[in-house]
């Protein structure tokens, strides 16, 4: 009889518990990451546009000029679910401040159209090489 009370008290207190909880929302904001998706995101015209936007924006820092540094800056970034442009960050740099410069530029752009994975806008990762070279 005993352990009938406390099967039935543990019952009635997860049921308690479990009422109390707030509601959960059915629509839940995907967290996800892609690294391949079944259609890439597009910056706004082409790849061509894209590089046109890079070279009109990009300024040498004078700090890499003064020590003669040069060479390609490893950028990557997420493109999210709107278009956006976050998490920029510097992979590999020759110098601090042509890092900094790059970021600088990237976070620039203008909305791109998100990849979609499944028909969906998913949030994409993506890698881009911008190169800095002396003249």
């Amino acid at each position: 009889m005993k352990k009938t009370l406390a099967i039935a008290l543990l019952v009635a207190l997860g049921a308690m518990a479990h009422a109390q909880q707030p509601a959960r929302a059915t629509v839940t904001k995907s967290t996800e990451i892609f690294t391949v998706v079944e259609k890439n995101p597009e910056y706004p015209g082409d790849d061509e546009a894209l590089y046109q936007f890079i070279a009109s924006n990009i300024q040498y820092p004078e700090a890499a000029k003064a020590d003669g540094k040069g060479g390609m800056v490893y950028l990557t970034f997420v493109i999210e679910t709107d278009g956006t442009i976050s998490d920029v960050k510097v992979l590999r740099s020759p110098h601090p401040a042509l890092g900094e410069e790059a970021v600088r530029v990237v976070r620039l752009m203008p909305k791109w159209k998100p990849g979609k994975q499944r028909g969906k806008k998913v949030r994409v990762q993506y890698n881009l090489p911008i190169n800095f070279q002396l003249q």
